[in-house]
């Protein structure tokens, strides 16, 4: 039984998963001068496809006293900050939008820049409790790095949000070395690498049959980084390197390490050493050729070493895997303000899913993994909690009934765990 001093103790929420961006006209004074006719003239014409970003509560993404006062009412008291609002010069959110071809390159380039710039301001109007994430483009690495190091200069510690390659691109597949110098400057300057659901799925059309498609395909298409770069020789070559998985579920993880373990043993395996590669044991092992040199540790190996899960949302159906992923790879999001994030009932959804549960672990997912790997100020951010944060004895109690407005897969009566 909960002692009454430690029920009335509060837990630090951190949110591994939120969204911002600026109002299309306020990047304006974000791009360098020579892009501003451009810019008037892309947005007189342009016309934003996305409803939520068309009425009063699309002020959620810019207005920051707004905003710190939603999340403190739902007892959240720093976040993780990826894009939402479409940059300059792009047809719709940067998240999901494919890499643009070189015609594009230049413009897309300068909109991004612009979106990092405001996110800097933004960031800084909360010190400490905004970890913004970077935006880069694969096209050209010279520019990736120098942004990079631009971002971490000026407050953006929530490191780099990495966009996919599907299939069909106009850049190399993640494993290529040509990234190598990206790499590099994440693990020289500590900025976790983000990989956002979204971020990697090919264009499908907007059929009926390709919208289901997508929702199936969506988190599959987020996890080929994770093995992309494994498989790339990433991790043997720089072992600091963070990679973050975000808004993709957590129950996928241990068959999909069961997976990748399989195909590592497969494509090394020998028979013996006194045979020479024609005595390979298995088929898989004719195709794995250099493989065991390039990766180094199993796949699962390097799971523990460099990989964290922004597992937004948690159902109660994946928490009893948390011990399976790894307690400390957890970390728990709201995703506000998207209609499937869990505000204006975070509290709910964390007695949904961590009634009962350990007090050191819930913890350990709902602040101290986030600011293990972020970088967030704990001590600061408790004081902030003590104010705001949801109690223990609150937490303990376990949800009856789901609000009727509720809006998250988080309260969904289906307990059903995605295999990817």
């Amino acid at each position: 039984m909960t002692e009454p001093s430690e029920a009335a103790a509060r837990y630090t929420v951190i949110s591994a998963d939120g969204h911002a961006g600026a109002d299309l006209p306020d990047y304006r004074p974000y791009l360098e001068s020579k892009y501003h006719e451009d810019f008037d003239a892309w947005a007189a014409t342009y016309v934003n496809p996305y409803e939520d970003l068309l009425h009063g509560d699309a002020a959620r993404n810019w207005d920051s006293a707004r905003r710190l006062a939603d999340l403190e009412r739902d007892g959240i008291v720093a976040e993780v900050l990826f894009p939402n609002t479409i940059p300059p010069f792009y047809p719709s959110m940067s998240l999901g939008a494919q890499q643009p071809s070189a015609e594009e390159y230049e413009l897309r380039w300068a909109g991004l820049r612009a979106h990092n710039r405001w996110m800097a301001d933004f960031c800084s109007q909360a010190p400490g409790r905004r970890a913004g994430t970077c935006q880069v483009l694969l096209g050209n690495m010279d520019d990736a790095v120098g942004e990079v190091r631009w971002a971490r200069e000026h407050g953006l510690f929530g490191g780099v949000l990495l966009p996919g390659t599907p299939p069909g691109t106009s850049v190399p597949q993640l494993y290529s070395d040509v990234y190598e110098p990206l790499w590099a400057v994440c693990e020289e300057l500590d900025m976790p690498i983000n990989h956002h659901a979204g971020s990697a799925s090919p264009e499908i059309g907007q059929e009926p049959a390709s919208r289901a498609c997508y929702m199936v395909e969506i988190t599959w298409f987020a996890h080929r980084a994770m093995w992309h770069l494994i498989y790339g020789g990433a991790f043997k070559r720089h072992p600091g390197l963070k990679f973050v998985l975000t808004e993709q579920g957590s129950g996928w993880v241990p068959g999909v390490l069961e997976l990748l373990d399989y195909y590592h043993r497969a494509l090394v395996r020998r028979m013996s050493s006194a045979m020479d590669d024609a005595g390979a044991i298995t088929a898989e092992s004719r195709f794995g050729a250099g493989i065991a040199e390039a990766v180094g540790l199993a796949p699962r190996e390097y799971w523990k070493q460099n990989f964290y899960l922004g597992a937004s949302f948690m159902r109660p159906d994946e928490v009893p895997l948390r011990h399976a992923i790894g307690l400390e790879k957890l970390m728990w999001g709201g995703d506000y303000p998207h209609d499937e994030g869990t505000f204006p009932y975070s509290r709910e959804a964390l007695r949904n899913s961590f009634a009962g549960l350990p007090h050191e672990e819930i913890t350990a997912i709902l602040g101290g993994n986030a600011a293990r790997v972020y970088g967030f100020d704990l001590a600061a951010l408790d004081a902030v909690a003590e104010a705001v944060g949801p109690t223990v004895g609150e937490i303990d109690e376990p949800l009856e009934q789901v609000p009727a407005d509720a809006t998250s897969p988080t309260f969904g009566a289906d307990r059903v765990l995605r295999v990817w």
